[in-house]
């Protein structure tokens, strides 16, 4: 897991590890909240492969916090969200495959 930095996007930047379960939520949790008390947060999820719910309520805090976050998801992460219904609560509409109005 790397910590918060300043990514392409402008917003600070926090990268998952393939491995999101409760102790990666756990070891992300102040990060995350120090993040987005300056503002977006871009979640680079790319890489996960295995993801949890504990992470998964966690992003979806994030996205609900403050200015919220961007998730870039990896399949499997899609996959997960697709399964229990949590696409548009987690991914902006152009992830998904619908489009920004």
């Amino acid at each position: 897991m790397r910590r918060a930095s300043e990514g392409t996007t402008g917003m600070p930047t926090i990268t998952l590890p393939p491995r999101c379960d409760r102790a990666a939520a756990e070891a992300l949790l102040p990060e995350m909240v120090a993040a987005l008390g300056s503002g977006a947060l871009h979640i680079d999820a790319r890489d996960c492969t295995q993801i949890g719910q504990v992470m998964l309520q966690l992003l979806v805090s994030a996205r609900r916090t403050g200015d919220g976050a961007v998730i870039e998801p990896s399949q499997a992460l899609r996959e997960t969200a697709r399964q229990l219904g949590l696409e548009a609560e987690l991914f902006d509409a152009q992830v998904f495959g619908g489009s920004a109005a």
